[in-house]
């Protein structure tokens, strides 16, 4: 049996390992720690990769909101084919820092960054037959924001002895801004006992209330990139001076109540003695009037015989029917 030369034996052994063995991996490299830049700039998300770039290589950046998973990514732009696809919302401030992506770098170009580009962006290069990793990189992206002017609010029972709650939220701020109240003004600070203070949520709350615990308090909310605040005035009332004020008060108006009717009686008064007294004006007695019982003939002769009475003597005239002559008596 011929034995075969050894040369021969190791470029066969060599040949067979070279047709078993597996294709070249992809191999994606992305930063380990998040990337954050302020927003209005140009950011740049680093990529690269190693692979043995073929007529199908494929490049692809996607984008992730916080809190979705992977599966719900969002295209920013595709490299295949030897040409660039920009799409989706981001397509027209998305480019790449090499292009065409072909020398083992792709990095993502982000221009005017806003805070709704806060979220993973996924760098994922696909080189067939080069299928034995994934390719994938993820790289966690925050768009720094200043705060914005905080609304401050106040809810509770502002009496002595009572308990208020001071809110105050920035609508806008990444990272998260976190809040401090300060008490302004030449009043003392309430007691350590009756403050409780909230930095995350923005919660100052006060209780055992005391008149010294008016006055302005300022919010001031505070990251990375600048603070804003707000203020509001809280008054403390004292409810015991409250009640005594008001019955104070009802008693003044019921003096004044009795003052004005007073007036009123003395007024009315003072206006009936001055009216004229009433004349009767029904028919007034006469002294020859009628007594009562006597019939009106009698009376009339009473008077007849009272008149011949008074008359004085003199010559009278009597005429009679019989002869119509004067007779002198």
């Amino acid at each position: 049996m011929a034995r075969l030369p050894g040369p021969f034996l190791c470029g066969a052994l060599l040949g067979l390992l070279a047709l078993s063995a597996p294709g070249r991996a992809v191999e994606v490299r992305v930063p380990a720690e998040p990337l954050s830049s302020q927003a209005g700039r140009t950011a740049e998300l680093p990529c690269s990769y190693s692979t043995s770039v073929g007529d199908s290589f494929a490049l692809e950046w996607s984008f992730v909101q916080p809190g979705q998973p992977a599966s719900a990514s969002q295209p920013i732009l595709y490299f295949t084919n030897g040409h660039l696809y920009p799409t989706g919302p981001k397509a027209q401030r998305a480019s790449l820092l090499q292009n065409p992506p072909t020398g083992g770098v792709a990095t993502l170009k982000l221009t005017d960054v806003h805070p709704s580009d806060t979220g993973t962006y996924l760098c994922h290069v696909n080189n067939p037959p080069d299928f034995y990793t994934n390719g994938l990189g993820l790289i966690n992206f925050t768009v720094l924001v200043p705060p914005s002017r905080p609304l401050c609010s106040q809810s509770g029972q502002t009496s002595v002895g009572g308990a208020a709650a001071l809110r105050c939220s920035s609508a806008q701020g990444a990272p998260r801004p976190v809040y401090n109240w300060v008490h302004l003004g030449s009043s003392p600070t309430p007691s350590p006992g009756s403050v409780v203070q909230d930095e995350v949520s923005g919660q100052l709350i006060l209780t055992n209330l005391s008149l010294t615990s008016s006055g302005t308090y300022r919010c001031v909310a505070t990251n990375q990139l600048g603070s804003a605040s707000c203020e509001l005035t809280l008054s403390v009332t004292d409810s015991s001076k409250g009640r005594v004020a008001g019955a104070l008060i009802g008693v003044l108006l019921g003096l004044l109540f009795l003052s004005i009717a007073v007036f009123c009686l003395v007024r009315f008064q003072k206006e009936r003695k001055k009216r004229p007294k009433e004349i009767y004006g029904g028919s007034d007695l006469r002294e020859d009037a009628i007594a009562p019982g006597i019939s009106e003939p009698t009376s009339v002769r009473a008077d007849s015989s009272n008149r011949l009475l008074e008359r004085p003597a003199s010559a009278s005239t009597v005429t009679t029917t019989k002869s119509k002559l004067p007779m002198i008596v």
